[in-house]
């Protein structure tokens, strides 16, 4: 019963929609009208400056590690796995929003292998911040660390419903990069300017 209390926590933790909340608050605007209409980090932090973008990605980043570390809690690394891919699909469609499209699952993944996979989740995010600095394209960082995920669980030796959820979040996370790919293979996607006038 409590596995799954500590699933269905995840999932609840998971739509908690702080990209759309946060702007709400602070600057009054329903960021699903604005820019590419998502509500994870990557748009926040586009459309309103790295002050909300920052404070998204970092609650987005630990709802995953929340709803990973009440699985593992709740039932060891099985469990650990099971909640934190339902904060992922609470992340992708939250309740909160009336399961209408969420972010791309990134921040909340990370998390979650945070407490999962804590040493590959740091070599992931190291890949993410290279491949960022060196491109600016979000995207192709957030594809890049989630290929890596793959190649540190496996290498790591990490237990069996660990490498498949990374294997499947993985997989989640590029389909929901595939108009990302199709940018990025035709020359328009959106490059990052870290530095851009009104940003806060």
């Amino acid at each position: 019963m409590i596995e799954a209390v500590a699933v269905v926590g995840g999932y609840l933790l998971g739509s908690l929609t702080f990209g759309y909340w946060l702007p709400r608050i602070f600057r009054g605007d329903d960021i699903r009208k604005q820019g590419s209409g998502n509500v994870g980090a990557s748009n926040v932090f586009r459309v309103y400056g790295r002050r909300l973008g920052i404070a998204v990605a970092l609650l987005d980043l630990g709802k995953g590690l929340a709803a990973g570390l009440l699985g593992i809690w709740a039932g060891g690394a099985l469990i650990g796995v099971l909640a934190g891919a339902a904060a992922m699909v609470g992340h992708a469609r939250p309740v909160f929003l009336r399961f209408e499209r969420g972010g791309k699952m990134v921040a909340t993944a990370a998390g979650a292998f945070l407490a999962l996979a804590p040493i590959a989740a740091f070599g992931c995010f190291g890949v993410w911040l290279a491949v960022f600095v060196l491109t600016r394209y979000a995207s192709l960082a957030s594809i890049a660390a989630a290929l890596g995920l793959i190649i540190f669980v496996l290498v790591i030796g990490y237990p069996w419903p660990v490498i498949a959820f990374a294997v499947a979040g993985a997989a989640a996370v590029i389909l929901l990069h595939r108009h990302n790919i199709r940018r990025l293979v035709g020359g328009t996607e959106h490059r990052f300017e870290l530095r851009r006038a009104g940003s806060s």
